[in-house]
């Protein structure tokens, strides 16, 4: 499989990274350096600066593109439209309007498209949903999380600050991640309830994002993405009639990443508690880009998809629209 890399920045690094069996072809960013050091790292590739030369490459079977929002969508529709794979980084584009029409030109050219919502590739995450799909939790009750970090001087002026780069704050970087696990465990939201408030950070976008989700069941996700969490935070919760799964930390300044898992008894009272810890290296890169390598292998759709970023990007934009009015 013959790779491009558009976006050499510290995402394209760890995309690159975890890359196994593949020949990275091309590395493309608008700075040529960060282009050209990335490169380095494999034998006969090409440096450039232009994406709709790797679009256009015939050396070329499948595109990471791991760039700022503004260009997500652009490349990533490009590429399909020339019949090429795509592994494009979360959120997929700044609105979901930037995504119509890329499925249905996915199906015409026959190339893939998966979404990098790389948590679901968490080591938790993945013996989470294991446990989930045994019906072990019994009907599934409500979801809470919380995910947040604290930025870093100079914050605000990143290109994250600039809504027509980004799209949105918080709720667009982080909060995406969570909107997509509450819908993996969940399944849709038809009823979307938010804020999204400044609190510290000047700049013109959310540093907070606060979420009451709905399925049309009835089942609620709780959620707030935070750019004021002065320590480092993640932590989601999956509760269940009969038990609860717990994922923390993510490894990292996140703290070691752990699942708990606590079964209720038939008498009620403490529950039965088993925890799996994760001290070790993250390999969550290394199984998304080999489940991409899969999709393409077998001809399947890609879980996460370009449907998957419309969903969760809707859900962002209710709540932006509800924060505006």
């Amino acid at each position: 499989m013959r790779v491009a890399i558009v976006g050499c920045g510290l995402i394209g690094q760890k995309r690159a990274a975890a890359l196994r069996q593949c020949a990275v072809t091309i590395t493309c960013d608008v700075d040529r350096e960060r282009a050209s050091k990335l490169a380095s790292r494999f034998a006969d590739c090409t440096v450039a600066t232009d994406w709709r030369y790797v679009v256009e490459s015939s050396e070329v079977d499948a595109v990471i593109v791991a760039t700022t929002h503004d260009a997500l969508a652009a490349i990533t529709s490009a590429a399909v439209a020339a019949g090429k794979h795509v592994l494009v980084e979360k959120p997929a584009a700044r609105c979901a309007g930037e995504l119509d029409g890329i499925a249905e030109m996915a199906r015409r050219t026959g190339a893939l498209v998966r979404v990098g919502f790389n948590h679901r590739f968490h080591r938790a995450f993945r013996k989470a949903r294991e446990i989930f799909e045994s019906a072990a939790l019994g009907d599934l009750m409500f979801i809470r999380g919380r995910y947040g970090h604290g930025g870093r001087l100079g914050y605000e002026e990143e290109w994250r600050a600039r809504p027509e780069l980004s799209g949105g704050g918080e709720l667009i970087d982080q909060g995406v991640h969570l909107i997509d696990l509450a819908r993996w465990f969940l399944g849709d939201f038809p009823h979307v309830a938010g804020r999204a408030p400044t609190y510290f950070w000047n700049m013109p976008v959310e540093d907070n994002g606060f979420l009451l989700l709905e399925t049309a069941r009835g089942h609620v996700a709780f959620l707030h993405a935070s750019w004021t969490e002065w320590k480092n935070l993640f932590s989601f919760e999956i509760a269940g009639r009969i038990g609860k799964l717990e994922i923390s930390g993510l490894g990292g300044s996140y703290g070691v990443e752990r699942l708990t898992w606590y079964r209720m008894s038939p008498e009620m009272g403490p529950p039965e508690t088993l925890t799996w810890e994760y001290p070790m290296a993250d390999d969550s890169w290394e199984a998304e880009c080999a489940a991409f390598l899969t999709d393409i292998r077998l001809g399947r759709q890609a879980q996460p998809g370009i449907e998957d970023a419309q969903a969760a990007l809707r859900i962002v934009e209710q709540v932006y629209r509800q924060d505006r009015a």
